[in-house]
């Protein structure tokens, strides 16, 4: 298992996944297949499962609120589909230390609990979006876009 491609999924890529009318959903839905089709550990964290919860029980420009139910069912799959990093003292170590690193501050805080339990977690790689709000840590993690994934499967 040491040797298996390890990847960390930025919630972004949870939300468009599996909301049918978000930008770039079928993107999402193609790069995990493809990851899945190449046998990559794909990862989350309690914080990722945390921050989908929050996203779609809100109105977006992209879809009205799910239903608690239906939101909770969605989390409950995402624990049985991907390995889910828990919080632990480990990662609150580490997001100490790069906090002190690092000039973060305010929302900027969550993305570097993300890299701290990608550390924590032996996990190189983070598959997002929003590869801009991750440029800041580009020393301690590869920021991947899934465009970036699917161009090198081509």
């Amino acid at each position: 298992m040491s040797g298996e491609r390890k990847i960390f999924l930025d919630t972004n890529i949870l939300v468009r996944a599996n909301v049918l009318t978000a930008p770039a959903h079928e993107q999402s839905i193609e790069v995990l297949r493809l990851l899945r089709k190449q046998r990559t550990a794909l990862w989350i964290s309690q914080q990722s499962i945390r921050e989908y919860l929050a996203v779609v029980t809100r109105p977006q420009s992209f879809m009205h609120p799910l239903d608690t139910a239906t939101a909770v069912s969605r989390a409950r799959y995402f624990r049985s589909h991907f390995r889910v990093a828990p919080d632990n003292n480990l990662v609150l170590d580490r997001l100490l230390t790069l906090l002190t690193e690092i000039p973060t501050g305010g929302k900027q805080v969550h993305d570097a609990n993300i890299v701290a339990t990608m550390q924590a977690y032996g996990i190189p790689s983070l598959l997002t979006f929003n590869p801009e709000d991750f440029k800041r840590f580009a020393a301690h993690i590869k920021i991947l876009a899934p465009e970036t994934i699917l161009k090198e499967d081509k």
